[in-house]
């Protein structure tokens, strides 16, 4: 019998608000697909004014009356970081956007962004994995919606499911890199099969891509009622050779165990090479970036689920509360592995049962000093007796790796000048990102939550050149960037990467 641990998944597409109530993010979509880059992590630039732009959804949002049809959102970088007085907002309602807002399609539950035109402003890849395509009802879909100089205006194409008869859930796993080294952004789309589609030397404007292979790494692949596939895709140079590479998610095939694991498929001048794929420490949430500044990237991965099963089961490379997996890189892949739970050094919080360290995290550098450093979400932290109101942690990279002795912070609803308060099911730590939203050149810090029963919120905490600080922190709320707060939209519930 094939022993699994039955994950949570990042964004609650069936009911957030009773993921709240017991304690965990349900549903089904994808994980962070991270943009390509070994020694730091692109960030988009979606107007090409040369700072940080956040795109966020709200892929349960009612849009015109429909339940769960969804919207996109981007929150453009200014002086004065991300707010909702500079967005855009958009459906498959917006002129232009591909398809029709249906109850239940769950536009944006999947995003990744590049420049895939090569226009000099980066697109959002949108993924809408509930979509009907005729009589298929989870057929899914995918849309590039197209940046300019007003940034995403809504202008996008339609890439069709290239083999919708073989499997469902187009778009729900994305990945943009440049898998061959040829300067062109390539895009990596995941289903419920383990085929993953790799559409290469970017897209025209009419959406027809340079090229398109495929690639099948060992992993299951799953039906209308577990829709398997790849659990999440991550992109990034690992080796250094300037090409970039993919991590899979997905539950093994090649044991009796079948447990969900990582897999390393490096980037080769002919595209991505499976047949030189290596085994990873596991972790539903992936991120590459160089951590230790010597060049190369470094994969980390949150294994947010606790080490056993009911059964007493131990569950690989896993622990109490969750753990973060790093494997540094090195010129030849993969290389040491380290461990972090909240019980390692001086990480803020202790080790709990079902705490969620690890569910989301990313990398960007805070203080400038060359080394990437790590945000960790654990959304289902308790604090003061309240229950899964979350708290996100941020440790620092150094020439020895991840620093856990010192520097470590931990900001919750609760941390002196943080916007809210610490309340039952808040989940602060729903997504994370580390980016420059105010152009400073050091990157600040964004969070998701289901703030206000679901509806969602983002809060802004700036770098201050050193350390993330709350001054000039605020909330970007849905009510205030176009989206209704009708149902549970969870705004902010998932970034692009």
């Amino acid at each position: 019998m094939h022993k699994r641990y039955a994950h949570h998944r990042r964004l609650a597409l069936a009911t957030a608000t009773a993921a709240a109530l017991t304690g965990g993010l349900l549903g089904f979509s994808a994980a962070t697909a991270t943009a390509a880059d070994s020694t730091k992590v692109a960030q988009a630039d979606f107007n090409g004014d040369g700072i940080g732009d956040i795109a966020t959804s709200a892929a349960t949002a009612y849009v015109s009356g429909h339940k769960g049809a969804g919207q996109v959102i981007a929150l453009y970088g200014t002086a004065t970081g991300v707010s909702s007085a500079k967005r855009t907002t958009i459906s498959q309602n917006t002129t232009g956007v591909p398809g029709t807002a249906e109850a239940g399609d769950a536009f944006g539950s999947e995003l990744a962004y590049a420049d895939f035109n090569g226009d000099g402003y980066d697109d959002l890849a949108v993924g809408t994995p509930n979509e009907k395509v005729g009589t298929d009802t989870n057929g899914g879909g995918l849309a590039i919606l197209w940046g300019s100089a007003s940034g995403l205006t809504g202008k996008g194409v339609d890439i069709p499911d290239p083999a919708a008869s073989s499997h469902d859930f187009w778009g729900k796993d994305l990945a943009a890199g440049d898998y061959d080294g040829d300067g062109k952004a390539d895009l990596a789309v995941g289903s419920s099969s383990a085929t993953i589609y790799v559409y290469k030397g970017g897209f025209t404007t009419a959406g027809t891509p340079g090229g398109r292979t495929t690639i099948k790494p060992p992993i299951e692949s799953g039906t209308n009622d577990n829709p398997y596939g790849p659990l999440s895709l991550t992109a990034g140079d690992v080796n250094g050779d300037g090409r970039t590479d993919l991590i899979v998610d997905g539950f093994e095939t090649t044991t009796s165990t079948g447990w969900n694991t990582n897999y390393w498929v490096p980037g080769t001048a002919s595209g991505l090479s499976v047949s030189s794929a290596q085994t990873l420490k596991t972790g539903m949430i992936t991120a590459v970036g160089d951590i230790n500044g010597d060049g190369y990237g470094d994969i980390v991965s949150g294994a947010s689920w606790n080490g056993t099963l009911d059964d007493g089961t131990a569950i690989p490379d896993s622990a109490k509360g969750g753990k973060v997996n790093i494997t540094y890189g090195t010129a030849s892949g993969p290389g040491s592995t380290s461990g972090i739970t909240q019980n390692t050094g001086n990480v803020p919080g202790t080790s709990e049962t079902d705490d969620g360290f690890g569910w989301d995290l990313d990398l960007g550098d805070v203080d400038g000093d060359g080394f990437q450093d790590l945000v960790v979400s654990t959304p289902n932290e308790d604090i003061d007796g309240v229950s899964n109101t979350g708290m996100v942690t941020v440790l620092y990279g150094s020439a020895s790796g991840v620093r856990v002795a010192s520097g470590a912070q931990a900001f919750a609803q609760s941390t002196a000048g943080v916007p809210g308060n610490d309340e039952k099911g808040d989940l602060f730590g729903a997504d994370v990102k580390l980016d420059d939203v105010n152009g400073d050149g050091k990157a600040d810090l964004v969070v998701g939550s289901y703030e206000n029963s679901a509806n969602g919120a983002v809060t802004y905490l700036p770098s201050n050149g050193t350390t993330i600080t709350t001054s000039g922190s605020r909330t970007v709320s849905p009510s205030t960037s176009g989206v209704s707060t009708t149902g549970t939209p969870q705004f902010g519930a998932l970034f692009a990467d």
